[in-house]
């Protein structure tokens, strides 16, 4: 048995596997996705694979693979996290990353700035796709203008209102 088939870079996006400070799968048939994740997970010591994946907890992060109208092409089967510090490509020209889940990725520090903003220090955790409707709101505009706030209920950042 060879296994699970991963599609080729020309077959899906244009993208197909991506090897990088992650790695993003899809494969020819989403019903073997567990197959592979076992495959991953048998090899996670030598692949230094800190992190799998795949299923619902892809789908918590994202839409779920496959093909419309079940599924999102966009969405890999599988996407692997690699034990910090590990960047699977084969350019010997790379020397940092943009970022990957890795906690020092995900967890970014935000700091709003200006002498008519009330200081506080606030731990709720947020994502950097709200910083665009706080400066909308902030500037006075309506952050429903945007379409991924409409379309994704993108709420803006919390805490920050100028004072009265």
């Amino acid at each position: 048995m060879l296994g699970p088939a991963f599609l080729s870079d020309s077959q899906i996006n244009q993208i197909g596997p991506t090897e990088d400070d992650i790695s993003l799968l899809w494969l020819k048939d989403t019903g073997q996705t567990n197959a592979a994740v076992e495959i991953l997970q048998d090899n996670a010591e030598a692949a230094e694979i800190d992190q799998i994946f795949a299923g619902s907890s892809l789908e918590r992060m994202f839409d779920r693979p496959g093909l419309p109208p079940n599924g999102d092409p966009r969405t890999p089967d599988i996407i692997v996290q690699p034990v910090v510090g590990t960047v699977y490509t084969g350019s010997l020209k790379k020397q940092a990353e943009h970022g990957g889940f890795a906690p020092n990725d995900v967890q970014v520090m935000v700091l709003v700035s200006n002498p008519n903003i009330k200081a506080k220090t606030l731990g709720t955790p947020v994502e950097t796709r709200q910083v665009a409707p706080t400066i909308l709101s902030l500037l006075g505009l309506d952050p429903n203008s945007l379409d991924a706030v409409r379309l994704e209920g993108t709420k803006e950042l919390p805490g920050i209102q100028f004072k009265p």
